[in-house]
């Protein structure tokens, strides 16, 4: 079996609050100046990424998953687990949550929880996003949200480039105007707007809310789960690991002139967000720029990455589970 990535083409959704920053940042082809959302590794059916090159071209990664586990190291899961994205807020987002694995399957037809979690690529100089609430019960939610009064109800923070943030499931959330995100979530396309600023679609009706499962979804009070980075210095570069849970582990890598890494995580999703180099396997060389999307398959075991550019990159975890396979080994080589 090739020991090479697969590239993915990615896929634009149109959104009421979307813009087009992805064409002016990424040089995408765009549908829209309506653009709000680069779906750059799934395989949900919503919006399925297609292999741009080589063996599989034409492909999608729904296939590959059903039809070569082996790339994927045979990862015990019925569906493809994460889906990493590239947002355009241009502007603010509804007022959302979404539900866990257990709420999700019951009433969802079987759909994932969604988890999810941000790295913000850049951002108005004034940036704020919505990351949960200040009611202590579910009663005082209700009232709040009943009499609309957001202000007092929601928590909002200041942002800026670089920033990272964890959103577990049933965590009030929405990102705000004038925010480029790279998110990595749970392979899920389910969203319960609370709400959304009496905005209309095309055809003038307002947007539906879904008031009645929020509020049963909501963790009520909120809880912030604390993230905190663990930062390698290596030769040639560095890797932040921004979080270790039990559905994905995030990392970025910065690298500066070359890195050596090893791959023990059953397979690894990267985007790269800055920059451009070379990715270096045993099967060859593969040009790396801003914008490419690709698949380290299970069977990579050793890379290196060329060049002066930015990645984020993450793996799935197996719910409960806890993984350390890339930050210990870049541990081990940064000490030799």
């Amino acid at each position: 079996m090739k020991k090479a990535p697969i590239f993915l083409a990615p896929l634009f959704q149109e959104r009421i609050w979307g813009g087009s920053e992805l064409k002016k940042q990424y040089g995408y082809n765009i549908p829209s100046a309506q653009t709000g959302e680069c779906w750059a590794i799934s395989a949900h059916p919503n919006g399925p990424s297609v292999v741009r090159e080589g063996d599989y071209t034409g492909k999608t990664l729904g296939e590959l998953w059903d039809e070569n586990p082996e790339i994927f190291g045979h990862f015990d899961s019925q569906k493809f687990p994460l889906l990493t994205k590239i947002l355009d807020a241009n502007e603010d987002l509804s007022i959302q949550v979404h539900p866990d694995d257990e709420y999700a399957n019951e009433f969802e037809n079987g759909e994932l929880g969604k988890t999810e979690c941000w790295y913000i690529l850049d951002c108005d100089e004034d940036a704020t996003m919505i990351f949960g609430h200040r009611a202590q019960s579910k009663e005082e939610f209700m009232n709040m949200v009943d009499d609309g009064h957001w202000n007092d109800l929601l928590q909002r923070v200041k942002i800026k480039p670089g920033d990272f943030f964890y959103v577990p499931s049933g965590t009030i959330h929405a990102l705000c105007k004038g925010t480029l995100v790279l998110e990595t979530q749970q392979s899920s396309d389910t969203t319960y707007r609370i709400y959304d600023y009496n905005r209309r679609d095309d055809n003038g009706n307002l947007r539906e809310l879904h008031l009645e499962k929020a509020i049963e979804v909501t963790t009520v009070p909120h809880i912030t789960s604390k993230v905190e980075p663990a930062f390698i210095k290596m030769s040639g570069g560095s890797i932040i690991t921004f979080v270790e849970e039990d559905y994905f582990t995030v990392y970025k890598w910065d690298v500066q002139t070359e890195m050596e890494l090893m791959q023990d995580a059953h397979f690894l999703l990267a985007s790269v967000i800055e920059g451009q180099g070379t990715l270096c396997t045993e099967e060859g060389e593969y040009a790396l720029q801003k914008g490419d999307h690709f698949i380290l398959p299970n069977h990579v075991d050793s890379f290196s990455i060329k060049g002066t550019l930015q990645l984020i990159a993450s793996h799935p975890n197996h719910k409960g589970g806890q993984h350390r396979e890339l930050e210990n080994t870049a541990r081990q080589m940064a000490s030799i």
